[in-house]
Parts: C-alpha cells; structure tokens; sequence
C-alpha cells in the first residue's frame, strides 16, 4: 500500500479488531510504537514519537497488525501533535468501544522543547 497517498477513509478502514476472549473481566492492554512518526505542519520537518495506548476492552481488542498499518499511514500526514493524539484516540474509541482508553504521544525533541500529549476516554 502507498502510504503517501492514502484517504482518511482508507487509514480509518484499516483499523480491525476481534474478540475480547474475556469481556467479563477489566484487565489492562497496553500497545507501545516507539517508533510513530509523522510531519510538522508548519516546518514539514519529521516528528518522531512514542506513542502508548492504554485501554481496557470492553466487547472488542485492538489487532496490532492492523494499528501498525493506521499508525504508518501518518508518516506522510501534516498535523500537530494535539490533534495526532485525539485522532487516534477518537478513532480507536470508535473502533473498538473500549471501557477506557488513554492515548500517549511522547514527542522527540525538536527545537529545543520535547512534548507529551495526553488524551484519555471513559465509557459513560
């Protein structure tokens, strides 16, 4: 897949999940990319990051092979990091319906400032 020339649509559609083979039990998955990159919008510069995700299933899990695609399909996206982490968080939430989910992005230095973004999402 040419990830330079993939739609929002195309990156939401490879997002898939499969069944919480304990849906009964709250118990914690946590997904680390250390190496998310994406583009600065304002400098086209790369950034990098580490990106955690946190959740707790409710029906559905995350399939990693799937997330890694999503993630990739930011490389060649210009966006800030406050929306990075929203995006995926919102999009994650509406994928798979989690208890809770927490979105982490902790930016590389650039500039001489390094940054942390926190997003987080409780089932009402």
């Amino acid at each position: 897949m040419n990830f330079s020339e993939i739609t929002r649509q195309q990156q939401l559609a490879l997002l898939e999940t499969f069944p919480n083979p304990r849906p009964e039990r709250d118990y914690r998955i946590v997904h680390i990319c250390p190496e998310f990159t994406s583009v600065c919008p304002k400098t086209g510069q790369p950034d990098f990051a580490t990106i955690t995700i946190d959740y707790i299933a409710d029906e559905t899990c995350l399939e990693l092979k799937a997330l890694k695609l999503y993630f990739f399909a930011y490389r060649q996206q210009g966006i800030f990091y406050e929306g990075i982490i929203n995006q995926i968080l919102d999009d994650l939430v509406a994928q798979c319906q989690p208890r809770y989910m927490m979105v982490k992005g902790d930016f590389n230095v650039r500039g001489g400032f390094s940054s942390i973004v926190t997003a987080e999402h409780r089932k009402g």
